[in-house]
């Protein structure tokens, strides 16, 4: 950090409960929003979570939608939105990952609901006024506070079903915000604090969770990792990282934390030697790491999680589909996004070598 300091900071409008038990708290949270029915929004996999959550709330529930899907696609939105107004509800919650956060972001975007958010994965997404919607094959983005959760509770208690390798790769992709966040170009310096503990919580918390799936408390510290991983992507501009998963999400359908975990290294690889304050934040954050770039490689592997994008379903004819569409529409990035550089780091993220300048 420079020593002449010069910054804007302003935090975001956020109520968050964490503790194991908090969901309990759920129908307070409502009557204190001073909303009156709630639609609960999930994906297939997480209906029975869904539907235990809209049965607690008895007479405040409007039902349940377990349709969300990866990366939003506009149809999906679209009979989501339509669904809340038929049952007049007048609040989403949203229980689950990215995709069900997301999907009751794009309600909220397009119908004005306000969302509860009860996350059960570590992306952190509901801690962001960021949106996505996928149309047509191509993934957009953005930013409204109209999206941002009125409240959201963390409980550790609903993360016990999270298989391990999605509580992996849901820890890489929150590690990912945070690391963007370090170098971003509206850094300050409480967000690059949150980024750097953030950090320390979920590095130190995934590998305990790998051993030892249902600790409470590594659950509880992956929580808070996320929390403030999350919050550092919502205060600050995404760069090199988040536009390759977005484009490789959109475009090719890969699976959302897994493809955060493959990319992370090899784009922090390519900016490393152009922010040494992020570096020595991560340094210090990962134990005394001279590489972190390298360090979240190797993490990554030692928790089981695949490095190869190769892996997740791409074929080596898209990669230059993908630099094609970076350089058409790229954000910030302390270092210049070039097609040799951006080909030989998706060559690399695509075989599973390990990160390289």
């Amino acid at each position: 950090m420079s020593a002449r300091l010069s910054f804007t900071y302003q935090a975001l409008p956020m109520r968050v409960v964490l503790g194991a038990g908090a969901i309990r708290s759920l129908p307070d949270e409502i009557d204190q929003l001073g909303l009156r029915r709630a639609l609960v929004l999930c994906s297939p996999e997480q209906e029975e979570t869904g539907r235990m959550i809209a049965a607690a709330l008895g007479d405040r529930s409007a039902g349940v939608l377990a349709e969300a899907r990866m990366h939003v696609p506009i149809e999906v939105a679209d009979e989501a939105r339509d669904r809340a107004r038929e049952l007049g509800a007048d609040a989403c919650v949203a229980v689950g990952g990215g995709s069900a956060i997301g999907l009751g972001k794009a309600i909220a975007l397009e119908h004005g609901l306000p969302i509860i958010a009860v996350p059960t994965t570590y992306a952190g997404s509901e801690m962001t006024p960021v949106w996505g919607l996928t149309q047509g094959g191509q993934k957009r983005t953005g930013r409204d506070p109209r999206v941002l959760p009125a409240s959201v509770i963390y409980d550790p208690e609903l993360t016990l079903t999270l298989p391990v390798a999605m509580s992996v790769t849901s820890g890489m992709n929150a590690i990912a915000h945070a690391v963007e966040a370090l170098y971003a170009p509206d850094a300050t310096p409480v967000i690059s604090l949150m980024a750097e503990e953030g950090v320390r919580a979920l590095t130190g918390a995934l590998p305990t969770l790998v051993r030892t799936a249902d600790d409470l408390d590594a659950r509880s510290r992956a929580q808070y990792g996320a929390w403030l991983c999350g919050a550092c992507l919502g205060a600050t501009t995404m760069s090199l990282h988040h536009k390759l998963c977005h484009s490789l999400g959109g475009t090719l359908d890969l699976p959302h934390a897994p493809t955060h975990t493959v990319v992370l290294p090899h784009a922090l690889a390519y900016n490393q030697a152009a922010v040494p304050d992020t570096v020595a934040a991560l340094s210090r954050a990962l134990g005394g790491a001279d590489d972190p770039a390298l360090r979240l490689w190797d993490l990554a592997g030692e928790l089981g999680a695949s490095r190869s994008l190769r892996d997740l379903g791409m074929a080596e004819m898209d990669i230059p589909k993908i630099v094609e569409q970076v350089l058409a529409n790229p954000y910030a990035n302390p270092v210049e996004v070039t097609e040799p550089g951006l080909t030989r780091l998706l060559r690399r993220a695509w075989a599973g070598d390990p990160p390289a300048a």
